[in-house]
């Protein structure tokens, strides 16, 4: 069992910047101590024979080719259409 002291919390708010009372430091150390040992047991798990998983829902990547496609419009024309342009593209309002 991972038994965390209160040194140990008190030392891992100082790296997270945090300042703790009495009571926040002794429920810390009871919460942390039962993380720890989750992750004992989790760690316990023998996974020798699985393979490494990086998506799980057997979909794949729909690609296509990037080619430029003519839709029978002049850019410039389309352009006459909106408010506003600026070396030949449409021009909005800053969005922060």
């Amino acid at each position: 069992m991972a038994d965390l002291t209160r040194d140990d919390v008190v030392h891992l708010a100082s790296l997270a910047k945090l300042a703790l009372s009495d009571d926040e430091i002794e429920r810390f150390r009871g919460e942390l101590s039962r993380i720890l040992d989750y992750v004992a047991q989790l760690q316990a798990v023998d996974i020798s024979g699985l393979e490494p998983t990086s998506q799980v829902t057997g979909l794949l990547n729909v690609e296509r080719l990037d080619e430029v496609r003519s839709y029978g419009y002049d850019p410039k024309i389309l352009l006459d259409n909106v408010p506003e342009v600026e070396d030949d593209q449409i021009k909005v309002r800053r969005v922060l």
